[in-house]
Order: C-alpha cells, then sequence, then structure tokens
C-alpha cells in the first residue's frame, strides 16, 4: 500500500450505517427484556415457596393452596 504524501489528506472512512447501531439497541431491549422477565418469574417463585415454609414453620399441616375454580 502506497504510503500517503505529506501534503495529501488521509482519506476519511464513511460512517457505519444507522442500522447497525439500531440493531444493537434492539437485541439489548430484548436481552433486558428477557433478564426481567426470568427476574419476575424467579421473585413470584421465591415468594411462593417462603409463604410455604413459613406455613410450615407456624405448624400447620394443611398449608396446600386453594384455587378458586372458574
Amino acid at each position: 500500500m502506497p504510503k500517503p504524501e505529506p501534503a495529501e489528506k488521509p482519506k476519511i472512512q464513511p460512517k457505519p450505517q444507522a442500522g447497525d447501531n439500531r440493531r444493537g439497541a434492539i437485541a439489548g431491549l430484548i436481552i433486558a427484556i428477557v433478564i426481567l422477565g426470568v427476574g419476575w418469574w424467579l421473585a413470584r417463585n421465591l415468594t411462593a415457596a417462603s409463604k410455604m415454609q413459613d406455613c410450615l414453620m407456624s405448624g400447620r399441616s394443611n398449608c396446600n393452596v386453594i384455587e378458586p375454580t372458574r
């Protein structure tokens, strides 16, 4: 590759297209939504387990959750 002359300006590289930036932002948004969903599911399950453990530790023997019929 020839060296540029001292008086010659270096060529400016073209800017990346805007679509590349959006693709990364959308991927980050999807990852954030997945992490929030997993965190919400985990919090609900841990809360249910904590309530069951509290019931059992209080000495009760019937701690099953009774779901109302629809």
